[in-house]
């Protein structure tokens, strides 16, 4: 298991590239947007709220979901990013901008959740200057499942 990480972590390492936007700098949601075709707008910490009824939600990773990060302090519109692999219940691999550092997009960065009840609402994600899982956990809404994938018909008039 210790092997698996190590590679992952490694894996991740080495996939972060710089990337400009027209704009500025590359956000994630706009990334988000284009790897998951969801259509949500506006600030990340919005998505799961705006997703009610229109998308699916939940706390089961499933491949092309977004996990909607909360607002906190240091990351104050939230954050989103799209799962590319489920490892296992508590491990996934997410694919993001932004997060490292401006302008970057990850591809192959490890997420684990770290929440009490394995709900996936607190986790901890691969972040690229210090080249291993955060240090402190991050919150999360959960995930938010694209129109014709598993899960997507769950919990839409929640």
């Amino acid at each position: 298991m210790a092997r698996i990480s190590a590679l992952v972590l490694t894996v991740a390492a080495m996939v972060l590239t710089p990337v400009a936007s027209q704009a500025g700098v590359l956000q994630c949601a706009p990334y988000a947007r284009q790897v998951s075709g969801i259509q949500l707008f506006g600030a990340a910490a919005t998505w799961w709220g705006q997703a009610a009824g229109q998308y699916g939600r939940g706390q089961t990773p499933r491949v092309g979901a977004v996990l909607a990060f909360r607002a906190t302090g240091s990351m104050r519109s939230g954050h989103v990013a799209t799962v590319s692999k489920v490892l296992d219940d508590r491990r996934v691999i997410l694919n993001h901008a932004n997060w490292s550092g401006p302008g970057m997009i990850e591809r192959s960065a490890m997420a684990e959740d770290v929440s009490p009840n394995g709900d996936w609402t607190q986790v901890r994600v691969y972040y690229a200057p210090i080249g291993k899982l955060g240090l402190r956990a991050s919150p999360t809404y959960g995930f938010i499942y694209g129109h014709g994938m598993p899960g997507a018909d769950i919990a839409l008039n929640d």
